[in-house]
């Protein structure tokens, strides 16, 4: 059984969305259980309204929330009962195999490194989230995580991307591609001209070389490997630009009594076209390279986008993700090492 401690106060919709994702993941996996944190009296109250396994779903008491608001790190030293904190807590003394949660990023970031630490060999835990595209996801990472950063960590943000795709999304030998402002081999910042030797000296690695973010939603690559600067800002355009298109494309539909006649005549196909773009299929994004897996949500996550996550949590955790990644990493540094002698 996968333990999974849910934050049930975290994200705009919580708790009810949150809870309504529990319930649902727990009827589509008989092998995960779930421990949800926040105050008993209220996850109860919204519980009563479901039927579901009693023995693999339980409450942690949590009387605090961290808000947006807040400073992380301030908040995480701070607000020890909060359901965050509880979450990592249970998380840290091996209670539970997993932390997911919708709250403020900048708190289950900063919790992350806390109170869960780094994998031996990792220098730092990029943010990384699958994004959607006309084939199937791709995964760009950091997206959150390490505004600035070093070539040596772009590395090895580009291997825990490799290993994360083909063991949890089944792709072999993953294409992999650094996010660039041009495909010439002048492009580019400091930053990438020092990564991009590096990366293609990698063994094993599938490296394609750069990418620019326009060809992201054509699927240009399987790993899109970015400072966390720029991989927040292609994220952040990502998602308005595809629910800017989705609105208009309702309100044209909708428009006359002529349009509403194609609407229906086209909406099945046109239903299909666009749950390919829907980001909460494809779950949360995990913080890769901590000692255990924390995972992140979008805040105003429903209860699909965690239900989704909650299974993603679950195969992460079966598929031993963290141990690939920390063998991988120290396998990188001594070829690295032997390299320079």
């Amino acid at each position: 059984m996968i333990r999974v401690a849910l934050d049930a106060m975290g994200g705009d919709n919580s708790p009810g969305e949150i809870i309504k994702g529990a319930v649902e993941a727990l009827s589509r996996s008989g092998e995960l259980s779930v421990i949800l944190t926040g105050p008993a009296d209220r996850l109860e109250k919204e519980l009563a309204a479901y039927q579901y396994d009693k023995d693999r779903l339980s409450i942690q008491e949590a009387s605090e929330v961290i808000t947006l608001e807040e400073a992380p790190v301030a908040a995480i030293q701070k607000k020890k009962d909060s359901s965050i904190v509880k979450g990592l807590m249970l998380l840290k003394e091996g209670r539970a195999d997993a932390f997911l949660s919708a709250g403020s990023s900048g708190a289950v970031l900063a919790g992350g490194q806390l109170k869960i630490g780094r994998l031996k060999g990792v220098e730092r835990t990029p943010l990384a989230s699958l994004i959607p595209t006309e084939t199937t996801p791709c995964l760009l990472l950091d997206c959150g995580a390490n505004v600035d950063a070093k070539p040596q960590w772009l590395l090895q943000f580009a291997r825990m991307g490799q290993i994360y795709m083909e063991h949890v999304c089944g792709i072999h030998e993953p294409s992999v591609k650094l996010v660039n402002i041009g495909l010439e081999e002048e492009k580019g910042n400091q930053l990438i001209k020092e990564t991009k030797p590096l990366i293609e000296a990698l063994e094993g690695m599938n490296y394609q070389g750069y990418i620019e973010a326009r060809e992201i939603p054509h699927h240009g690559a399987d790993v899109v490997v970015a400072d966390a600067f720029t991989g927040n800002v292609i994220l952040k355009l990502y998602e308005g630009t595809g629910a800017t298109l989705i609105s208009e494309v309702k309100k044209g539909l909708m428009s006359s009594f002529r349009s509403k006649i194609g609407a229906l005549l086209i909406k099945p196909a046109l239903k299909a076209t666009l749950k390919k773009f829907d980001a909460s299929e494809a779950g949360g994004a995990p913080l890769l390279g901590l000692k255990a897996l924390v995972m992140k949500c979008h805040g105003n996550a429903t209860h699909k986008e965690i239900a989704n996550a909650l299974i993603q949590c679950e195969s992460f955790v079966r598929l031993g993700i963290n141990e690939k990644i920390s063998q991988a990493l120290l396998q990188d540094k001594e070829v690295q090492q032997d390299g320079k002698q």
